[in-house]
């Protein structure tokens, strides 16, 4: 978990003062997903934080500063979240630094438009005993839906300062910080008596948080939310409790079975259904709904979320998006090959000094760089931006969620699968958004079988550029082909059950033009700072060692696995143990040996058949790394293994499939 200090540090050098300590307070902001907590953020702190249309994007915290009427403010945005059951990382990460990192005053950002979904958390936030003030945000949109809200009504009933803001526009931010800030100085806790449950829910809540009161237990929640969380089962907070009082556990189940035996129902669906109808009953007194037409956002959700057409539809902005990137990068490509033909033709130098053998290769990773990674990362990751801007990302997860289960996942599962198209390491990150540490290894499993911008530049700079755009698409849909076989048979490996899918779904909006460029920017960036001085002094550096015969020994040990089996070139060998480094590494040494003309040295089978063994073979190291750091590393070798086998098996089934209909 991220972890930031409760109050603003001093700039570096500089030692605080007790004055400037004082003036110093930090805030969290706090709500469900898509409420616009990013869009506050970014316009209170001015940081680049990318601000997406669909859920999870923020799994860590975020934090950026604020210089208000003479106050620092440390601004931390929290995950969006729904509820603090601890069913994932976000809510344990969101509930762990309210409690302990302790900001002076906690943001509630709540959708206006959908408050009595938003007002669930809200009470949680409540019971937690913390400066609260609510933020009520995209009023604008609420009353495009015809909903007015009686802010001062709100306000006297949960008994917080309440805001009502327009984030995107800017709107009612100035007031929502003196509104925080007054909080935080004040250190006004919400009132207990705002909160109230059935009577019976209520005299069993009350009985045990004076129980543990009483008994003096040592304690960072609150007693009443603690008491809260025992009817709820949370098994944490339960083993915490029981290992401080035995007896409080015996009279929470006591009093649970009391509640179940009244209500016959669980006690912890008892608990939810009676905080859903007191968020219902406060939402039904401040809000009216007048008579609206049908929005264009929803005829388009009718003809998105269709039983039909919604397949088609998602089948189509998937493969488009695939095809968007072969057809404009491989124009641009063509453009810029030509353009960096003028100067100078790139061919290997084997002969004359050393400078001017590392001189030609580095030339060769300029050309590389520009004409083979420039051209097709972009038109992916801006097509892939505006997907996620205008909400269908969304609604694509929520109609492939049949599909996503057949290999036991849900559909959330496919935002973090798409992304790992873009590269893996973020999309395994992603995957903190789902519940179970089970659909999070199958998701991540299925991410490291995606290809990654990285992959995508080998069978680009391969197949597309060499063979043909239609065999590049061919080996995207055995990709998927394969993603799916693989998924079952680990689906009926890993023992466990797939949850349901819950998610926020939004209106339609039209994509932001800054959003877009922001975040194609920010995504394209870290490629350029990673790939381009790789190229240049990888092509130096490899062609020299090509020159002074270290490859050849190597490549002639693995002849049996990669000349014999997948029938590739004797060369194959150390392009493949380059490649677990970066997959760029595979194409990297191909131009640096042999220059960029590599169909007189390749055949179009060998293309093909080397894109698939990239595309599929053992995940780059930065990857591994990854998946050791959240599953362990048991789980880091298994899935590389998976790679690696599934790679080389169908690697040369397909070699030979190839010989007979090419």
């Amino acid at each position: 978990m991220a972890r930031f200090p409760n109050h603003c540090s001093a700039p570096s050098g500089k030692k605080e003062t007790e004055d400037e300590k004082d003036r110093c307070m930090t805030i969290a902001l706090a709500g469900n997903a898509n409420v616009g907590k990013s869009v506050i953020f970014n316009k209170l702190s001015g940081s680049g934080q990318i601000i997406g249309n669909w859920p999870g994007k923020t799994v860590d915290m975020a934090r950026g500063e604020l210089s208000f009427e003479g106050r620092r403010i440390d601004i931390i945005d929290l995950p969006g979240i729904y509820s603090f059951s601890t069913y994932s990382l976000e809510e344990l990460v969101s509930r762990d630094y309210i409690t302990f990192e302790k900001p002076d005053v906690v943001i509630n950002v709540v959708d206006a438009s959908v408050l009595e979904r938003n007002l669930y958390f809200t009470l949680q936030l409540m019971e937690m005993g913390v400066p609260l003030v609510i933020c009520i945000n995209q009023i604008d949109m609420a009353e495009r839906k015809g909903i007015s809200l009686d802010i001062e009504r709100l306000q006297k009933i949960l008994g917080v300062p309440v805001v009502s803001t327009v984030a995107i526009r800017g709107e009612g931010l100035h007031q929502l910080v003196e509104a925080a800030v007054a909080a935080a100085l004040d250190k006004q806790i919400p009132d207990k008596t705002a909160i109230k449950y059935g009577t019976k829910v209520e005299e069993r809540i009350d009985k045990l948080t004076e129980y543990i009161e009483k008994e003096g237990i040592e304690w960072h929640y609150p007693p009443r939310w603690t008491a809260i969380k025992l009817f709820e089962s949370d098994s944490e907070i339960k083993k915490a409790i029981g290992s401080k009082s035995k007896a409080a556990i015996v009279l929470a189940e006591n009093l649970a079975n009391e509640i179940e035996s009244i209500y016959r129902e669980p006690c912890f669906s008892v608990i939810n259904s009676e905080r859903y109808a007191l968020a219902g009953t406060i939402a039904d007194r401040v809000q009216k709904q007048a008579e609206t037409k049908t929005s264009i956002s929803e005829r388009l959700d009718r003809i998105v979320m269709h039983k039909v057409f919604g397949y088609v539809i998602s089948a189509s902005v998937i493969g488009g998006l695939l095809l968007w990137t072969f057809v404009i990068g491989n124009f641009l490509s063509g453009i810029l090959s030509q353009a960096f033909g003028f100067f100078q033709q790139v061919d290997p130098r084997v002969s004359g000094s050393l400078v001017a053998i590392l001189w030609n290769g580095a030339f060769g990773g300029i050309v590389a760089g520009f004409t083979l990674v420039i051209p097709f990362v972009i038109p992916f990751y801006m097509l892939l931006a505006i997907i996620e801007d205008s909400g269908i990302l969304t609604r694509i997860a929520f109609m492939m969620d049949s599909f996503m289960h057949r290999i036991g996942l849900h559909g959330k599962s496919l935002i973090p699968l798409i992304l790992g198209y873009g590269c893996n390491v973020p999309a395994i990150y992603t995957t903190r958004i789902l519940e179970t540490r089970r659909e999070r290894l199958l998701a991540s499993l299925a991410i490291t079988f995606a290809p990654c911008s990285a992959r995508t530049i080998v069978i680009l700079g391969l197949v597309a550029v060499f063979v043909g755009v239609e065999w590049a698409l061919t080996l995207y849909i055995l990709n998927i082909a394969i993603i799916f076989i693989i998924g079952k048979i680990a689906f009926k490996a890993l023992p466990g059950e797939t949850t349901g899918l819950i998610m926020e779904i939004h209106s339609f909006r039209m994509p932001s033009l800054s959003v877009v460029v922001k975040q194609t920017w920010t995504h394209t960036k870290s490629i350029i700072y990673i790939v381009f001085p790789m190229y240049i002094i990888g092509s130096a550096l490899i062609q020299a060692l090509y020159i002074s015969g270290i490859l050849g020994s190597i490549s002639e040990f693995m002849a049996p696995l990669t000349v014999t089996w997948l029938g590739l070139p004797v060369i194959a060998g150390v392009l493949l143990i380059f490649g677990t480094v970066r997959k760029e590494y595979i194409l990297l040494l191909l131009i640096a040996i042999y220059g960029t003309n590599l169909a007189s040295v390749l055949t179009p089978i060998q293309f093909i058949v080397l894109a698939f063994i990239g595309m599929l073979y053992i995940p780059c190291i930065s990857t591994i790394a990854v998946l050791g750091k959240e599953f362990g590393w048991k789980s880091a070798i298994m899935i590389s293994l998976a790679n690696f086998i599934t790679a080389i098996v169908f690697g040369g089934l397909f070699y030979r499939l190839l010989i007979h209909i090419m």
